[in-house]
């Protein structure tokens, strides 16, 4: 297949831990011919989606791990599958890339995960069509509901609804000291919407990371662990990763939310769960393969790549 990756400058991935690149030395190892673009060199022109792409190879080899040829201008839809794995902020450019996708979409191209999903399914609100498995959640940019809501549970998370990597997370307990001048910095003075969640203590047990392929769960799970008395358990904010297999209750999450990101064209997708409850549904740019792979002699973006040549259901 021609595979093109639409990433974030590739000399500057952490190859330890950079899951796209597990991804391009599985599509490598199989013989896949590779593009690579960047997200400002995606473009329209006269109604249909092109990129300044340049050909691509990588080796599995630290000291040189890839080699780029010259940019061309290429249609998008002349690959076989195109890897959307832009890491967030979910900004406007990202919003302007969907859109350049979708219209490849419609000429044919093969967009994971859909752009449209991509979009429609915000990381931390889309886990909110599952109310089930969350604990109590308010999403508001009214700091009076937020109060309400703290003194009711008395110990509460509070994010930004387009962070990552654990960025903007606070902890907050009803008799605290500076509520207010968090809730002002995270709501913009009451003018965006922010997430409070109940505090989940099980986090000192690890933020489990599984992922999902095709609606279905890959068998093992990371744990991230907080560390050095942390609230957070992300690996960018120095969390622990131990894999573990998935628990019976995780599999059951997982069947349960897997069929509906398999009909929104959610391909490869990371679920965020502490203890029993889901917190977070990750669309943009899931990682943590290369820790499970590592620890369980595991190959997740084969796995992936299987998927992938068997075509669009």
């Amino acid at each position: 297949m021609r595979v093109l990756v639409v990433m974030d400058p590739i000399e500057n991935v952490n190859l330890k831990k950079d899951s796209t690149m597990a991804m391009l030395w599985a599509a490598a190892r199989r013989g896949h011919e590779l593009g690579y673009v960047l997200q400002h060199d995606l473009y329209i022109d006269q109604g249909k989606a092109f990129g300044l792409i340049a050909p691509l190879k990588v080796f599995e080899d630290y000291d040189h791990y890839y080699e780029l040829g010259e940019k061309q201008k290429q249609s998008i839809a002349d690959y076989d599958v195109v890897l959307m794995r832009k890491d967030p902020p979910f900004d406007m450019n990202f919003v302007y890339s969907t859109y350049i996708l979708e219209q490849a979409e419609r000429e044919g191209a093969w967009i994971i995960n859909k752009p449209q999903s991509l979009r429609d399914c915000n990381e931390k609100l889309f886990a909110t069509q599952f109310p089930d498995l969350q604990v109590p959640t308010l999403v508001t940019s009214q700091q009076s509901l937020i109060r309400e809501f703290l003194q009711q549970h008395g110990d509460v998370i509070v994010k930004p609804l387009d962070g990552m990597g654990g960025t903007g997370i606070f902890r907050l307990q009803h008799n605290g000291i500076n509520i207010g001048s968090t809730l002002e910095m995270l709501t913009g003075y009451g003018t965006l919407p922010i997430m409070a969640q109940r505090y989940i203590p099980e986090i000192v047990d690890g933020d489990k990371r599984i992922l999902i392929i095709n609606g279905e769960a890959v068998p093992f799970c990371l744990a991230r662990i907080p560390q050095n008395g942390e609230v957070r358990g992300n690996l960018a904010a120095g969390g622990l990763g131990e894999a573990r297999p998935l628990t019976e209750n995780d599999k059951k999450i997982a069947a349960q939310v897997g069929p509906f990101l398999k009909e929104k064209g959610l391909v490869f997708v990371g679920l965020d769960v502490i203890g029993e409850y889901v917190t977070e549904i990750n669309v943009t740019s899931p990682t943590c393969i290369r820790e499970i792979d590592a620890q369980f002699n595991t190959s997740i973006a084969d796995d992936l790549f299987d998927v992938l040549e068997a075509g669009r259901p």
